[in-house]
């Protein structure tokens, strides 16, 4: 077997579905024993059944990023993907031999990290995860307008109700965080009924910023994600249809080289 029969073989194997499939279960399985290890009724008699799966789960991570280097017809090409990057970094971080050391917890605590590379077992995640990363710029530009709603109501709210008992409109400060309350949904009406004891009409106030900030801004932040899975949908439409257009020209071309070939014979 030569080189690129045995890295075509490789590739195969780190595009293969089964063993995606099989990644994700090893981290999902893995999620669950480190939920267990918090039970100390549990995880004191299954000690070295969890340091020994510890440390197989950790073979398997390193033998499936090695897979998909050696998949890359250049070393460095691997690189070039931010969630290689990521994956390479995590299981660089557990590799460190920090278990027995002073910085033990840490260790302890840098293989929650592990369960991350769900993200890039699965190429569904790792679309939703491109996703709302694109759509961060807009959502920084709805965040900045919903503040300005907050702030413009804080204003108007430490002003207004400055005098209620309860101390939430005091200042600018703890009125930003009675709004929070109020845009979270949490008791809001004990709030709203304490200022309707004084003013009657302050129940305008927060059924307008209800309606402002809670279904207007929601909904804006649910259209930018919609628009940005619209775009990559597009675009994956694209790829294909000029992967197919790729495809036909070709065959097309190979159509007319024949027909060149039928006609020099017929003429011969």
């Amino acid at each position: 077997m030569n080189n690129n029969e045995f890295i075509n073989k490789v590739k195969k194997i780190r595009d293969a579905r089964w063993f995606s499939n099989l990644t994700t279960a090893i981290i999902i399985f893995y999620a669950s024993i480190l939920g267990f290890e918090t039970i100390d009724e549990v995880a004191k008699p299954l000690g070295p059944f969890f340091y020994i799966l510890d440390y197989t789960i950790t073979i398997y991570f390193v033998v499936e990023l090695s897979i998909k280097m050696i998949a890359e017809e250049k070393f460095r090409n691997f690189f070039k993907s931010g969630w290689n990057i990521f994956d390479f970094v995590i299981v660089l971080i557990t590799l460190m031999p920090l278990e027995n050391s002073s910085f033990a917890a840490i260790a302890r605590l840098m293989r929650i990290f592990r369960i991350l590379r769900l993200f890039t077992a699965r190429p569904e995640l790792k679309s939703i995860i491109d996703m709302l990363i694109k759509a961060i710029p807009s959502i920084i530009d709805i965040v900045i307008l919903l503040f300005i709603i907050f702030y413009i109501y804080a204003i108007i709210g430490s002003f207004i109700f400055a005098d209620m008992p309860s101390g939430l409109w005091d200042n600018f400060l703890i009125s930003m965080l009675t709004l929070f309350r109020v845009f979270t949904f949490e008791d809001w009406t004990d709030v709203m009924y304490e200022t309707m004891e004084v003013h009657s009409w302050s129940w305008i106030y927060f059924v307008s910023f209800i309606i402002i900030a809670a279904f207007v801004f929601f909904n804006l932040f649910v259209a930018v994600i919609i628009g940005e899975m619209q775009k990559i949908q597009d675009k994956k439409m694209q790829d294909e249809i000029h992967e197919d257009s790729q495809k036909l020209d070709t065959l097309l071309e190979e159509i007319r080289e024949l027909r060149e070939i039928v006609e020099k014979q017929n003429k011969s």
